[in-house]
Formats: C-alpha cells, sequence, structure tokens
C-alpha cells in the first residue's frame, strides 16, 4: 500500500461514518465496469461489496448494483447501461468508462439530472464528474519499460501491442512504456507499437499470431498493457517454442493465468494494480459526496512491478490473489 493511500482511507472512513451517524441513510449505487468477463472486474466488484459491507456496520444502508456490457467494446450498451440508472435516478454511479469520448455525453446527461458520477479506472475526457479514483496508468507503463529495458540489457527488438482506440488506461500505459524507452534505452527498437488486440482474449490471440508470424524471428521483448493480450501474448509464444525467457514477456495485470505464466518462467514482469481497493475507494469516496463531504478529485490507488523474485512476497501475493470469495458470493 502506498504511503499515502492509509490517509486516503482514513479520510474517507471518517467523513462517511460521521455522515451517518446522525441518522441511518440508504443509497442505490450503481456500479459500472467497462466489461464483465475479465478477472480484474470481478476484483472491482469485489471491493465495490467490500465498501458496502463496512458502511452498513457503521449504520449506512448501501445497495450496489452491479451492471456492465460482458464485452469491453460494446460502447452502446455501456452508454445504455450509464442512461437507465440515469433514468431510475439512483443515488450515483461509479463508473469505468471504456471509452474516453463515447462516455462524456451520458456522465453530463447524469449530472444535470443530479445523479453524481464518480469515474474509476480510465479516464474521461471531461469535468462532469466527482472524483477519478484510479491506477497512475502512465506510471504503470513506465515500469513496464524500465522492466523491458532491465531484462534486454538496453538493447533489442520490442512489440507493443496495444489494446483498445479510446481506452484511456491502456493508451497511458502505452504512452508510458514507449516514452521510456525511448528516453532511457536508445538501444531499443520497436520494430511494431500501431497493432491492437481487442476486447477478448480470442481477439488478441489472433493478434498475437498475426505479429509472431511477421515478427517473431526478431523480436527480443513483447509488452501488453492489460489482462486478455497478456495471456493471450504468452500462449502465441508457448506456441512458436519463444517462451520460457526466449522473448522477454512483459504484461499488465494479475490474471491468475498470467500469475501460473510467471511461476512457469513464461512472464518476466507483471505491472499490477490493486482494483479490489479501486472498487472499495469508488463506492466509499461516492458515499462521502452523497452525504456532503469534501472528496479529492484524485485518488492514486497504486502501481506495483511484480518479477519471479518478489512475486512470493506478502505485499505482492495479495495483489496477486485477491480474496475475491470473501465478497462475491
Amino acid at each position: 500500500m502506498s504511503h499515502f493511500v492509509r490517509p486516503v482511507i482514513a479520510m474517507l472512513l471518517f467523513g462517511v461514518i460521521c455522515g451517518a451517524a446522525a441518522a441511518e441513510q440508504s443509497y442505490t449505487i450503481a456500479v459500472v465496469p467497462k466489461g464483465n468477463s475479465h478477472e480484474f472486474w470481478k476484483s472491482i466488484h469485489a471491493g465495490a461489496l467490500k465498501a458496502q459491507q463496512e458502511l452498513e456496520g457503521k449504520g449506512t444502508k448501501v445497495e450496489i448494483i452491479w451492471k456492465g456490457p460482458f464485452r469491453e467494446d460494446d460502447r452502446d450498451q455501456q452508454i445504455q447501461v450509464v442512461e437507465n440508472f440515469t433514468t431510475r435516478h439512483v443515488s450515483g454511479i461509479v463508473l469505468a468508462p471504456l471509452d474516453s469520448q463515447a462516455l462524456v455525453k451520458p456522465v453530463a446527461t447524469a449530472a444535470q439530472s443530479k445523479v453524481p458520477v464518480v469515474i474509476i479506472d480510465s479516464g474521461l475526457k471531461s469535468d462532469k464528474f466527482v472524483s477519478f479514483v484510479a491506477t497512475d496508468n502512465y506510471k504503470g507503463g513506465q515500469l513496464a519499460g524500465e522492466r523491458m529495458g532491465e531484462l534486454l540489457g538496453g538493447k533489442g527488438n520490442v512489440i507493443l501491442l496495444r489494446y483498445a482506440v479510446g481506452s484511456a488506461s491502456t493508451e497511458a500505459r502505452e504512452s508510458g512504456f514507449l516514452d521510456t524507452l525511448k528516453e532511457k534505452f536508445p538501444g531499443i527498437k520497436i520494430i511494431s507499437s500501431d497493432q491492437y488486440a481487442g476486447a477478448t482474449r480470442e481477439l488478441a490471440y489472433q493478434a498475437s499470431q498475426n505479429l509472431l508470424n511477421r515478427y517473431g524471428r526478431e523480436v527480443d521483448g513483447i509488452f501488453t498493457p492489460c489482462e486478455p493480450p497478456t495471456i493471450a501474448m504468452t500462449k502465441a509464444l508457448r506456441d512458436i517454442g519463444k517462451a520460457g525467457g526466449k522473448v522477454k514477456m512483459v504484461g499488465f495485470d494479475a490474471g491468475s493465468q498470467s500469475v501460473i505464466d510467471m511461476k512457469n518462467g513464461d512472464v518476466q514482469g507483471l505491472v499490477v494494480q490493486d482494483p479490489v481497493r479501486m472498487g472499495y475507494l469508488g463506492v466509499l469516496t461516492m458515499i462521502k459526496h452523497l452525504q456532503g463531504g469534501k472528496v479529492e478529485a484524485r485518488i492514486d490507488t497504486g502501481v506495483h512491478l511484480v518479477t519471479p523474485d518478489n512475486m512470493n512476497s506478502p505485499e505482492m501475493a495479495e495483489l496477486l490473489h485477491p480474496p475475491l470469495d470473501k465478497y462475491l458470493k
């Protein structure tokens, strides 16, 4: 846990608890993820339910409604979900926008309708929300770039397989990665950085195969900026006999398959977030705002580099194996 996150949590809980002390209040909070098919979002959900449990233990009744698109490229469905919650006039919406521009209008409409929105995970090109609770994604990309430079000794050919157009979180990671290689490791050449994985593991696997068909003989290292392409690219490397460190693999997010792949030697670095904390602080921040408290405009939930050397440390093990069963029934 970063040194400044603890006081943020303490302040949020203090504000929420004090606000609830006068009388029992009831809130309906809609939590809208980018999608539902990846482990990352299950961790967000668990964090939201953790906040609900703590708040109800202090006398503040909170109903969490979890609803989002199945696929992370379904902009229309996510827009519809937000619009429906606005029409229902829920107490507040905690939203991970899958597109930094497409969700601007629905969020503005919610704000006009007195339904406040807290943005989590990925940015929105708007000022109509209450707070932004997320990882410093550019820093995460920098950590990946530094790890890649270290693994390659500052020399070699690298591929960046991007995620999706309009995804602010992954775009920031990609920028941080490329900028770090350019500034600190001029001996590393980027041989491909314009391909996109797509929203599913299947699409990411096809994109990975295509890239390796073209560059498999010359690539020395690969970076993927989120869970689906990380798992897919690692599998594609195994398929052509280039896993096990022959091609250095640095990914993002703590999907259980990626953790297994690191344990088996196929992944040399994972930049991990704290999605349980993100969902938790997203809900706490919304409740504090609804109770009239002052909230920070930007809350950083932390980012860490996990390697085979530190993956079994207590701090990293908790990030790699979050206690989802404790909250998700």
